[in-house]
């Protein structure tokens, strides 16, 4: 599905006494996050001044957020971005927009279920699709013939033994 807006992270506490924000990420490493020039928290945009990463997590200053005390408030927020703005390498997804998408088999075009869910594996990504039976397909260019977020549809490669 084409989004809009993603959720990129929850700040999880402030860092130091200058203000610091610390942000965890959420299916998407820190360092892209670093490059992003406007969150969104509460829906409002914001420019952070200053990030830097520390222990995988995003460290980030807010404008006018400058002790302990102004950055307390913000413990807890969830932070989005533009989809439009986050730099993912070509065939790279974020699993938001993988949910729910249909699948379906390349050769023959059968529907096969929709995805449920994405396990991550340090070597690549496995979606769970779920249908008559529940598969799951390993997120490599062997078995993922094509992702349109237009349509909402993925077309995989059905292998022997898969479903």
């Amino acid at each position: 599905m084409k989004l809009t807006y993603v959720e990129i992270g929850q700040i999880v506490n402030t860092h130091g006494v200058r203000g610091e924000l610390k942000l965890r990420p959420l299916d998407v490493e820190a360092e892209l996050l670093r490059r992003c020039k406007t969150f969104y928290i509460d829906g409002a945009p914001v420019s952070p001044t200053a990030r830097r990463i520390h222990k995988g997590c995003l460290l980030f200053q807010l404008p006018g957020v400058d002790s302990v005390d102004a950055a307390l408030p913000y413990k807890g927020k969830t932070v989005s971005v533009r989809r439009s703005e986050l730099p993912l390498p070509e065939g790279a997804y974020l699993p938001a927009e993988l949910m729910g998408m249909a699948v379906e088999d390349a050769e023959s075009g059968a529907a096969l279920g929709k995805i449920a869910g994405v396990i991550p594996y340090p070597a690549h990504d496995v979606y769970v699709v779920r249908g008559e039976k529940e598969f799951m397909v390993p997120a490599v260019e062997a078995f993922v013939a094509s992702v349109d977020l237009e349509a909402n549809v993925m077309k995989i490669h059905v292998w022997e033994g898969l479903i």
